[in-house]
């Protein structure tokens, strides 16, 4: 299923592309968009084309933090009408619920999960895809971490930020814009702060403003909800980690009854086992291309009670085992860390 994102999201790509000593129109045109697509920022496109178009922008300029030099630049204002609700909700609790709820507006991969434990908040982004894009993530982070500290008035100060790709060769700027402790190779994207900060004040608080603000979403963004296939695949990315992600608890997690939400998955010419495989086949892709994850932790992570089932499943899948299928498609660099890890 191609899924979309908005072309806000390439705001400053142009212009950062240029000072680093790159062509962007040749860069656009290569990823089969149009220059002047980049201004027109409602215009939907393929979330995979402005992945890759990222990841080759880094590869060629050698930035290994150009999303991450994209997201300094951007503002409230670049989620568009979304930015309406924002802006004016009275507490960080508010605007990430909002935030959390219209997300599928702004990009339709991408989710975001807020988990409360003991004091502490887990603010978890991930994409629903099958491939990696440290680039899109290290944006979308630093998009999440700028719209918090503008409306905070730069008072929120995050415990952690974490990402689950591999360190990049530069992480002065990761140090210098989040200010506080980054990690990589983690078993998660997000950040991590204290639940006391849900509730500090918005300055810019306004209640009139917010019920005007969803009235104009309301009616602009009519057909544009998410659709029930993509609410299950997105609830299935967050279960299945811990093991839950069965049909009862997906249902039980979207408000509805097992019959309820099969008749709704039936009607889009889905099923929940087929979406099951297909979030297992993505995210299987994913993890194994990572060489700090070792086969046994991938086959956990994906719900699997052994190294030799997940094995089972991944070889009449892919046709080779894992460990094969990591040889293939790693660099030989990466493949002497993943051999010193399962040595580990």
């Amino acid at each position: 299923m191609v899924t979309f994102v908005r072309a806000a999201s390439l705001t400053n790509f142009s212009e950062l592309l240029s000072e680093l000593g790159g062509d962007p129109d040749a860069a656009l045109r290569r990823a089969g968009l149009r220059p002047s697509m980049v201004s027109e920022q409602d215009q939907l496109i393929d979330v995979l084309v402005a992945g890759r178009l990222l990841e080759d922008a880094a590869a060629a300029t050698g930035c290994t933090n150009f999303g991450l030099r994209m997201a300094q630049s951007r503002q409230v204002s670049n989620f568009g009408i979304v930015s309406l609700l924002l802006l004016h909700q009275p507490t960080l609790r508010k605007v990430l619920s909002t935030l959390i709820e219209h997300v599928h507006l702004l990009n339709e991969s991408l989710m975001i999960h807020m988990d409360e434990e003991n004091g502490v908040v887990v603010l978890r982004e991930e994409f629903t895809l099958p491939e990696n894009f440290p680039q899109s993530m290290e944006l979308a982070i630093g998009v999440l971490f700028r719209t918090c500290n503008l409306l905070m008035h730069e008072r929120w100060r995050p415990q952690r930020v974490s990402f689950s790709h591999t360190t990049p060769r530069d992480i002065s700027l990761h140090k210098q814009m989040f200010g506080c402790r980054v990690e990589f190779d983690a078993d998660f994207n997000g950040i991590v702060f204290r639940t006391e900060d849900l509730d500090a004040h918005n300055p810019m608080a306004d209640l009139v403003l917010v019920r005007y603000a969803q009235s104009i979403v309301d009616a602009t963004q009519q057909g544009r909800q998410a659709s029930i296939a993509q609410r299950v695949r997105k609830a299935i990315y967050l279960m299945l980690p811990s093991g839950n992600a069965t049909c009862i608890c997906v249902a039980q997690g979207l408000g509805r009854s097992v019959r309820t939400l099969q008749r709704e998955l039936d009607g889009e010419g889905f099923s929940f086992t087929d979406l099951l495989v297909e979030v297992r086949y993505d995210l299987a892709q994913r993890y194994v291309r990572n060489p700090e994850y070792s086969v046994g932790q991938i086959a956990s992570m994906l719900g699997y009670n052994s190294h030799s089932a997940f094995t089972r499943w991944f070889s009449t899948l892919f046709d080779c085992p894992p460990e094969v299928w990591r040889e293939k498609n790693l660099p030989p660099g990466k493949l002497q860390r993943t051999e010193a890890i399962n040595r580990a």
